[in-house]
């Protein structure tokens, strides 16, 4: 099953989730999906072709589940907006061979854990992202909504984030003098793609 749409939305940087859990049940979200390990790959080519045209292509393991992602270029604003295309998928190994067989090949991989939050009465949604380089709120939704919600939530327009976690590990990285090479936790980190990674997300 596939589906196709506009993605709209931000990231906010918050100092823990707990406290991040906490401000969103005083501000009426309820937790809609439990908290759930995902572990995305993106792949381009060689000359890095789609990162170039700011296009993203991704797959996302998510506790049992498989999606497959494409993200349109951006439009510059105050928020994120792009194009996305999704579908499930039931063998993503078999579907990464395909793409290395088109000449799409893993250039980056990302770790963080997610739950999802709505409010009862509908709109957008908000979730909450641990990541190996901080813990973040993202709101997907209309742009009222997401103003309308960062207000709630104590946020100025000047604190919205619309860079991808794969720039925000890279300025991480370059912060801390590291050599960029796959945002996981722990000791995941493939030393041997160090030179590909930083070429990547620079």
């Amino acid at each position: 099953m596939s589906s196709g749409s506009r993605e709209t939305e931000i990231k906010l940087r918050v100092p823990s989730a707990a406290g991040a859990r906490d401000l969103l049940r005083k501000t009426g979200f309820r937790l809609f999906r439990k908290r759930v390990f995902e572990s995305n790959t993106v792949f381009d080519t060689r000359d890095f072709s789609l990162r170039r045209s700011g296009r993203l292509l991704r797959i996302r393991l998510a506790g049992r589940k498989s999606t497959l992602t494409y993200k349109g270029a951006a439009k510059p604003g105050v928020h994120k907006s792009r194009q996305e295309i999704e579908m499930e998928t039931s063998d993503p190994q078999t579907l990464a061979r395909i793409f290395s067989l088109l000449g799409f090949l893993p250039v980056f991989r990302y770790e963080k854990y997610r739950a999802e939050f709505h409010e009862p009465s509908g709109g957008g949604i908000v979730m909450l992202d641990e990541t190996p380089v901080g813990v973040f709120l993202e709101l997907e939704g209309a742009p009222r909504w997401i103003d309308r919600t960062a207000r709630r939530l104590g946020f100025q327009k000047s604190d919205y984030i619309t860079d991808s976690y794969g720039r925000l590990y890279f300025l991480w990285s370059e912060e801390r003098g590291e050599h960029p090479t796959h945002m996981v936790f722990g000791a995941g980190r493939a030393a041997s793609s160090r030179s590909k990674a930083a070429r990547a997300h620079r």
